[in-house]
């Protein structure tokens, strides 16, 4: 059976996000779950199976419940319906889709590497490479990115605060992406085609963090 075609989001979209944030409740849950599985979760599965097949990878889409036996205060659902088009053998990097109150969000990249990772995207950054990275990141700005990542206030340690790549070596993760605000573009492809530009706009520093990062070991 041929997988439903992404045509977007449905008309309740954002104002079942703009309810739950005041009514973040399993009584709201119960009474409005048939509204976000035909509004949110079955778009948002048709749209990550639609843009798997163009690069690869598997489809995780994330649970709706938020995990309360670690979360301090709200309620019991996530503010977000999001997935990923997981990394493949060619690529560490998953891709990342998001919908909520604020609109629509597409991004890919490490988010937070680990301790190998982050030793080898160190060493990568403050060499040679580093001015490559710098470049592609300049391009996925003026190609209407922004770039995420926590990042050190600090230096990190065996690093001069007067490195000439500072900014990059504070970095802890990188993720690039793009957003379309909440509005009636979300009933349309437009999320699609966002993602698509979004993931072309950041293949050039994807491909230097596949090349000098890569997968953590352990």
């Amino acid at each position: 059976m041929t997988a439903p075609r992404f045509s977007g989001f449905g008309p309740a979209v954002t104002d079942w996000f703009v309810a739950l944030a005041s009514d973040n409740s399993r009584a709201y849950w119960a009474a409005t779950k048939d509204i976000w599985q035909r509004d949110v979760r079955d778009p948002l599965e048709a749209l990550l199976a639609e843009l798997a097949e163009d690069v690869g990878g598997r489809v995780k889409l994330f649970r709706p419940h938020r995990d309360q036996r670690f979360a301090r205060g709200g309620g019991p659902l996530k503010a977000n319906a999001g997935g990923l088009v997981l990394g493949t053998a060619a690529s560490a990097a998953s891709r990342y889709l998001e919908v909520s109150a604020e609109g629509f969000y597409a991004g890919t990249g490490l988010y937070r590497f680990e301790r190998d990772q982050l030793a080898r995207y160190r060493a990568a950054a403050a060499g040679d490479a580093g001015e490559t990275l710098a470049r592609a990141l300049d391009a996925a700005r003026r190609g209407g990115l922004e770039i995420g990542g926590e990042s050190l206030r600090g230096a990190p340690q065996g690093y001069p605060r007067d490195h000439p790549r500072i900014e990059l070596l504070r970095r802890k993760g990188v993720y690039l992406g793009a957003s379309l605000p909440p509005g009636d573009a979300l009933e349309t492809r437009a999320p699609l085609e966002l993602a698509r530009r979004a993931w072309a706009e950041a293949a050039e520093a994807v491909a230097w963090l596949d090349a000098h990062v890569g997968s953590s070991e352990p």
